[in-house]
């Protein structure tokens, strides 16, 4: 990658490589006075550390994109830690990014209260914090950068409204969540708390525990305890993938409407066939461009603003078209 080095690696290998880290000799100072100073590891480089949920997500990858982009842009050196779905891993990685005298981390956050401590420390040691995507609410944290899910939750709560409100509904939805993922309660409770304002019930709830194999699980249960559900709502791309492979192995495709989050190629088959309404769709490739270029401004010593809201957009049958192309 040009002059700009790029680093995809595992909890095991950035172990090993806090030894090289040290030994090469960054001039930071003494973590313990919180005093900042800036690495030379990198030939002087702004070197930043990405902590990522997972690369088997589309949603994730595209992110890793956006922000190897702007560290290229930049001169930053990058490099990508894949946690693998573990939330400890995440810990470590932060723990070892400070050790080897990172200048900052960026975290997608699987547990954005567990990862506080190790960002505490992070800070303290002069490294410059920025949450993606997961909201992390601590004064360590320099730079929020992502959705507001919360209010895009309600935002879909007010789409499926006014949808059945055109085709003259009264929606019964089933929920498949991921009740071990903060953000994705959010969008849960948001969405329910719209809906149900305007007469909508949520009949039951399951949980899709983040992976598509869990979520395609959940949702044939649903689908089989809740004969008259005619909606179904899935909180992120694991369960909305998921729901969707349930919903055609059921031959469910008339009986129910699904909305849900995060674009893939069977969501947009399933708006093409009807049966998917409407999928929020964010923009990772965005909130990781410019969660590294708030990083390279902030070890620079620019102000950044504490909170970047990455809009979202509703994808529907009309404007689906644009994002083929992406998911093919």
């Amino acid at each position: 990658m040009s002059s700009t080095a790029l680093r995809r690696i595992s909890v095991a290998t950035l172990t090993a490589a806090l030894v090289v880290g040290v030994t090469a000799g960054c001039s930071r100072e003494d973590a313990s006075t919180g005093a900042k100073a800036k690495s030379t590891a990198s030939g002087g480089k702004v070197r930043i550390g990405l902590v990522q949920v997972n690369q088997q997500a589309i949603f994730f990858n595209q992110m890793n994109a956006g922000a190897e982009a702007a560290a290229k842009k930049t001169g930053a050196d990058l490099t990508v830690f894949n946690a693998n779905d573990d939330a400890v891993q995440q810990t470590q990685a932060v723990q070892n990014f400070v050790q080897q005298g990172y200048d900052a981390v960026i975290v997608e956050a699987i547990d954005v209260n567990g990862i506080k401590p190790a960002l505490r420390a992070a800070a303290k040691a002069g490294v410059k914090v920025i949450a993606v995507d997961g909201i992390i609410d601590d004064p360590a944290v320099d730079v929020q950068v992502g959705v507001d899910n919360a209010a895009a939750g309600k935002q879909m709560g007010a789409f499926v409204n006014a949808y059945d409100s055109a085709h003259h509904v009264t929606a019964k939805i089933g929920v498949v969540g991921a009740l071990n993922s903060y953000i994705q309660n959010l969008r849960k409770d948001s969405f329910a708390a719209a809906v149900k304002a305007k007469g909508a019930t949520v009949v039951q709830t399951v949980d899709g525990k983040n992976t598509q194999e869990g979520a395609a699980t959940a949702a044939e249960n649903l689908l089989t305890a809740q004969k008259g559900m005619n909606t179904v709502y899935a909180t992120g791309e694991p369960s909305l993938l998921g729901t969707v492979a349930a919903v055609k192995s059921a031959g469910a495709q008339n009986r129910v409407k699904v909305f849900g989050w995060d674009l893939t190629k069977q969501a947009i088959d399933g708006i093409d066939a009807g049966f998917v309404a409407g999928v929020v769709q964010q923009d990772p490739k965005t909130e990781g461009t410019k969660a590294v270029e708030a990083a390279v401004s902030l070890v620079g010593g620019k102000t950044v603003t504490k909170k970047i809201d990455v809009p979202v957009t509703i994808v529907t049958e009309k404007n689906v078209d644009p994002y083929r192309s992406i998911f093919k």
